[in-house]
């Protein structure tokens, strides 16, 4: 999974959460929020820059030798020590990460291997060099940018793909693999500066629901035993059934998607609170209609959102695939349809140049202390800490310029330099011509 700019999150989140300190450090002496020093082995990977921490795992960027003569870039989730020693957590980890493990898809984030490292869990997984769309939206608040409206279209019907795989999927036998996310959220959701939408984190949520850690959960009652049992996952996004602590489905999902989707296109957050209010919200699945952003065709828009956030789960889309080809056919019509390409180059041209540079210095300067002495490298711009109740950015209908303006590109040094030379040149005349004019006169 992936970077900040990755994109990494715990247990209630995915890649990259980076630790953006204000000023240059040394490497040297960065640790890693336990203590620990980096850059630092850990069985086959070498972690050199921390990118996240939650409630289930310390998150670090890493680096993977291969064997072949070119380290491969991964995210490696060190799962806290108190959580490793749980036997009931480490067993449905294992499971969920084997159920997931076989998924190949553009739009899933891969998990690459599962182990025991010095007594500690850990999960290694793709690296998607980006943001999560938590860190997209709060990036875009800060320079007041807009979403771009068909950009919103195509988060959704991409991380809908994904939904749509993961639920058919099959084992080896042809059987349904019963695969629910159960924790689709904006942190979930990655983003790589080439336009990529990945979704992240199958499975971890019911993982996590085994454990007494307090991040991210939530309890419900069983009606046949009265008994209080766990509720893992994001309240902001939860279904109905989902917060009231049932059993779920698929279309739980359906749900939260749902709800990413009406919060890209109001504008604001759907849900705001504590978290204890936001799951007495979700557990009354009250979702009022959007509000009027002047979006094209907004009628059909709302009918989908109508019907991905039901209350009653058998009133909502049957599957991912349902929701997805309403959602496509509704983009077509109102003229959102965007691409990789054109959200990529959006993406690149207004935020790559803040994170990549200095995550490769950090990368390049983590190698170097293997030989020399510490390297001062520059640190990512500082960003605000999360907010629950930050709104999203307000939806725009039409593309923003892609190319960056002539304010945002970097000054050209060669042009500089020859009107500098050619104003000295002009000045000089001007100096000479007043001093032989005086001398004329005198």
């Amino acid at each position: 999974m992936t970077g900040s700019a990755v994109v990494a999150k715990s247990a209630a989140g995915c890649q990259n959460r980076s630790q953006e300190m204000g000023a240059a450090h040394e490497v040297r002496a960065a640790s890693d929020g336990t203590g620990a020093r980096l850059p630092r082995r850990f069985g086959a990977y070498h972690l050199f820059d921390q990118i996240g921490r939650g409630g289930m795992a310390d998150i670090y960027l890493a680096r993977m030798d291969t064997g072949l003569g070119t380290p491969r870039r991964v995210v490696v989730k060190e799962i806290l020590a108190e959580l490793s020693r749980d036997e009931r957590f480490a067993t449905m980890l294992i499971e969920e990460a084997k159920l997931v493990s076989p998924l190949r898809h553009g739009n899933v984030v891969q998990v690459l291997d599962l182990g025991r490292e010095a007594d500690r869990l850990f999960i290694a997984m793709e690296y998607v060099e980006g943001f999560d769309l938590n860190q997209l939206l709060r990036r875009l608040t800060k320079k007041r940018l807009g979403l771009p409206a068909e950009f919103a279209m195509f988060l959704v019907r991409e991380a809908l793909a994904a939904l749509d795989y993961a639920h058919r999927a099959r084992d080896d036998h042809g059987e349904p693999m019963g695969i629910v996310h159960r924790d689709v959220s904006p942190s979930n959701v990655l983003i790589s500066f080439e336009g990529e939408v990945k979704l992240c984190d199958f499975g971890i949520a019911r993982a996590l629901s085994t454990t007494d850690t307090p991040s991210g959960e939530h309890r419900g009652t069983d009606e046949a035993t009265g008994e209080r049992e766990k509720v893992a996952g994001k309240a902001a996004y939860m279904s109905p059934e989902h917060a009231r602590g049932d059993d779920i489905d698929r279309r739980a999902d359906l749900f939260s998607a749902g709800i990413i989707l009406w919060e890209l296109c109001a504008g604001r957050r759907l849900y705001k609170g504590t978290e204890e209010k936001m799951l007495e919200l979700a557990r009354e699945g009250a979702v009022p209609p959007l509000p009027e952003r002047g979006l094209p065709l907004q009628g059909e828009l709302q009918a989908i959102l109508d019907r991905a956030l039901q209350y009653d789960p058998a009133d909502r889309y049957p599957s991912a695939q349902a929701m997805l080809r309403d959602l496509d056919r509704y983009a077509a019509r109102a003229k959102l349809i965007a691409s990789q390409i054109r959200f990529g180059s959006f993406l690149s041209d207004h935020f790559s140049s803040e994170v990549i540079e200095v995550r490769r210095q950090r990368e390049i300067a983590a190698a170097a202390l293997e030989l020399g002495p510490p390297v001062q490298i520059q640190a990512l711009p500082e960003e605000a800490p999360t907010d629950p109740d930050d709104d999203p950015p307000v939806p725009q209908q039409s593309t923003m310029r892609l190319a960056p303006s002539a304010a945002a590109r970097p000054p050209d040094t060669s042009t500089r330099d020859r009107v500098v030379a050619v104003l000295t040149f002009v000045a000089l005349v001007a100096i000479g011509a007043i001093v032989l004019l005086v001398a004329l006169l005198v």
